[in-house]
């Protein structure tokens, strides 16, 4: 990943940054506002239990550091689904209440709309960016290993293709900061739902005799996934940066608590 801003309160990939008609981003733990245990400094999730006001603090800070504030934020509320919602000029024509209730169970996010900035907030989870330069479409993607099993990221590439007439070959794809395989560990239960869901689980994980513990590698699973599909390899990113080692850095959820806060990852097509 390379830095985005002097603060280095911003990151972003390499595959992305050489895009002129997008801007993205993911957020780094520090340079905000929040002080409560486990969510300082810099959280900008409405959902995990900060203060509203630090929050909507965090959000004017984010905005300050883009080229220009988006005309909409939009923050899902993510419950671990397959549930993919495509924002398009209905969606924003709606109530902020109508809004949202659509919001609600959602786990990504497609637009079209420039100058829609659609969000996914992780702590240990694979956040999942989406470019199709040639339509101008833009997703982003929350995978854990529920969603993984779920197959949302191919459920959301395939909603690309259905609305918006994707390729393959088109879409560029970028995994951001989460748990890695070293540090992410499973119980039976989980290793034998991707199992029965006809993942290549051993090709992706390994078992810890001494533990009694599966350790799985979402991010190598996700790409297997990907690549099966026909997005090709040089067209996707992977940040390789655990979450779980670098506490100081983005949140953990593993370390923190569910209390805790979240990295944001953003993307939006510029005007």
């Amino acid at each position: 990943m390379i830095s985005l801003t002097s603060d280095h309160s911003l990151w972003g990939y390499k595959l992305l940054q050489e895009e002129s008609k997008i801007t993205h981003f993911v957020t780094h733990r520090r340079g905000g506002v929040s002080s409560k245990s486990g969510y300082e400094s810099f959280n900008l999730s409405p959902y995990s239990g900060d203060e509203e006001v630090s929050v909507q603090k965090n959000r004017e800070i984010l905005f300050s550091s883009l080229n220009k504030k988006p005309e909409w934020f939009i923050q899902p509320y993510q419950t671990h689904q397959d549930k993919v919602l495509n924002i398009d000029t209905h969606f924003l024509s709606l109530t902020l209440k109508e809004q949202t209730e659509k919001l609600n169970g959602v786990d990504a996010l497609i637009t079209q709309v420039p100058n829609c900035c659609i969000t996914v907030a992780t702590a240990d989870c694979v956040p999942i960016m989406m470019y199709d330069a040639n339509n101008q479409v833009v997703a982003i993607v929350h995978s854990g290993w529920k969603g993984t099993l779920l197959r949302i990221v191919e459920r959301t590439i395939e909603q690309m293709r259905n609305i918006y007439l994707s390729d393959y070959h088109d879409i560029k794809v970028c995994l951001g900061p989460s748990i890695s395989l070293e540090s992410f560990e499973v119980g039976e239960e989980v290793y034998e739902a991707f199992q029965s869901a006809n993942f290549k689980v051993d090709s992706f994980s390994f078992y810890n005799s001494k533990t009694g513990k599966h350790h799985m590698d979402l991010w190598k699973c996700i790409k297997q996934s990907i690549i099966e599909l026909g997005i090709p390899k040089n067209q996707i990113e992977t940040s390789n940066i655990c979450t779980y080692k670098n506490p100081d850095d983005f949140f953990s959820a593993r370390r923190l608590g569910i209390q805790s806060g979240r990295t944001i990852s953003g993307i939006l097509l510029n005007d």
